[in-house]
């Protein structure tokens, strides 16, 4: 959808049918699966380098009690226990959900080639749901973001997070009666 703030020359239809974004997509969505099964907030990434999965992160800021455990940040520690920095300018990330602004500026001060990621982040969205830090001339060298692959899939996963009691939120709100939405509205 979004590259350096513009239109993408490829829908996310396109990339889907691609079977490399696809499967990496998939293996984030695997992670996102994995953080909502342990009470997380439902965000997962891969980092690719070569075609290969070099790193994995799910959020982990419930658990913890820390708001940086962010899954881009987990991954990103995974692929630097094991590769230089430099690595990361030749690797791809794959988000279940667009980076906040904090991971979308750490992902640029890193260099990071390239981001796809699933749903857009209305709120704290750093790569066009609020701010474009990724395509910002002023800061470091602009990445090319595309939005919209496995859309549905990802906006279910938070859809399911946020159905549910949560008891370590600041102000846990009763959630009892709540039913899971699984329509969506074609904004054609």
């Amino acid at each position: 959808m979004d590259l350096l703030g513009a239109e993408s020359e490829l829908a996310p239809s396109a990339l889907v049918e691609d079977s490399r974004h696809a499967y990496f997509m998939q293996e984030a969505l695997s992670m996102g699966e994995k953080a909502l099964g342990s009470g997380e907030t439902p965000v997962g990434c891969v980092l690719v380098y070569n075609d290969q999965i070099v790193g994995r992160g799910m959020n982990d800021t419930n658990r913890s009690m820390n708001g940086t455990r962010h899954a881009e940040f987990l991954a990103i520690a995974e692929l630097l226990r094991t590769y230089p920095r430099s690595t990361l300018q030749e690797t791809d990330l794959y988000v279940t959900v667009e980076p906040c602004v904090m991971c979308a500026s750490a992902l640029k001060q890193y260099r990071i080639r390239r981001v796809y990621y699933g749903c857009a982040n209305d709120r704290f969205g750093g790569t066009g749901g609020v701010l474009k830090l990724h395509s910002d001339p002023s800061l470091d060298p602009q990445y090319p973001v595309h939005g919209g692959l496995f859309q549905k899939e990802a906006i279910m996963l938070l859809r399911r997070f946020y159905i549910q009691e949560n008891e370590k939120a600041p102000n846990p709100r009763p959630k009892k009666n709540r039913e899971l939405n699984t329509s969506f509205e074609d904004k054609d």
